[in-house]
């Protein structure tokens, strides 16, 4: 079986003079390699496309593949995530995680709680800024957070983003406003314990892989999974698989949340505990990273024994599901130091 992988390297864009926190969610070449072995190692043909300009030229040109391996975060607008799949779906190309109406979605924060809310899934009371003339609006009781409503891996959020009153909210909001260029999204602040949840499989077949709880170490920005915490990970986070009441409970509600929104083959929910010790969907992240020593879905899988190479069968076997009439036998090489646990 033919697998193209689409990706943004974050190398290219750097090249072209955009900045770290531009292209955090973007992967480094090593990420790209560790994919490549682990599928071939499967015993898949892979084949490198990139991002979605060079997708548009291999398209153009007449080439496809049995399957796309997608992890193209892409560059600009509110559906960044959604335009790979979407060319891909109408040159009727299969491909892996999820499709672009849930990938759209989920990035936007906002609507994402709205649809949460409306499946009485647990999460935090809101409002989206979209103007200055927004903040005066808001009607929620202190403290709050803010952050950007598009992004991720933890853009924009520092801890700043913790807001105790009228003056902070103007302040952060003014200035998330002005230096992302979309809405900021505030909510009631969580002060309880936070988890991420990883998940496999698609629609009744989805399972919980583990329940990662975060703790920030006493040298870290304080209170918040932010940007700089997340980039450093290593220096100010320590992670540990937790399966008590509460992280049963984030798990529960992480697995109604996929399932709720049609997430597919791979991913992570992430969740933190509200006053009252109930569990809250925060982000819902389809398309999370994938670096086998550096991003949490891969991280909690090796705390739960669960190898960098199981997780790619059960994405494969996951989206292979959606491909009738289509067989493939694996044919194992053996697996690569680099990704090997």
């Amino acid at each position: 079986m033919k697998v193209g992988l689409t990706y943004d390297l974050r190398q290219s864009y750097l090249d072209m003079g955009y900045g770290e926190e531009e292209t955090a969610e973007f992967d480094r070449i090593d990420t790209i390699e560790a994919i490549e072995q682990t599928l071939r190692h499967l015993g898949y043909d892979t084949e490198r496309i990139g991002n979605i300009l060079d997708l548009t030229d291999r398209l153009s040109r007449g080439d496809r593949w049995d399957i796309v391996f997608n992890i193209a975060e892409g560059l600009r607008g509110i559906g960044r995530e959604a335009q790979v799949p979407a060319l891909l779906d109408a040159y009727d190309i299969p491909y892996t995680f999820s499709d672009p109406l849930v990938l759209a979605l989920t990035l936007h924060k906002g609507m994402t709680k709205r649809v949460l809310r409306d499946l009485g899934i647990p999460t935090p009371d809101f409002a989206e800024i979209h103007s200055e003339e927004d903040i005066s609006k808001v009607r929620l009781p202190y403290p709050l957070f803010a952050k950007p409503a598009a992004e991720g891996t933890g853009k924009g959020i520092n801890p700043a983003s913790i807001i105790k009153g009228d003056a902070e909210l103007h302040r952060v909001c003014r200035e998330l406003l002005a230096r992302y260029k979309q809405p900021a999204l505030v909510e009631t602040f969580l002060p309880g314990r936070e988890f991420t949840a990883a998940i496999a499989g698609t629609g009744s077949r989805a399972r919980v892989l583990g329940v990662m709880e975060i703790f920030l170490k006493s040298n870290a920005e304080a209170d918040v999974y932010s940007y700089s915490n997340k980039e450093e990970s290593e220096l100010y986070v320590d992670y540990a698989l937790a399966d008590d009441a509460l992280a049963r409970d984030a798990a529960r509600t992480a697995l109604e949340a996929w399932a709720g929104l049609g997430c597919r083959d791979a991913g992570r929910v992430d969740l933190r505990a509200d006053a009252r010790g109930v569990a809250n969907v925060i982000e819902v992240n389809p398309l999370a990273g994938i670096h086998p020593h550096h991003s949490d879905l891969p991280i909690i899988c090796n705390l739960a024994g669960i190898s960098y190479v199981r997780l790619f069968e059960m994405i494969m076997e996951s989206a292979r599901a959606r491909l009738p009439g289509r067989s493939f036998k694996a044919g194992k090489q053996g697996i690569p130091a680099s990704i090997r646990r």
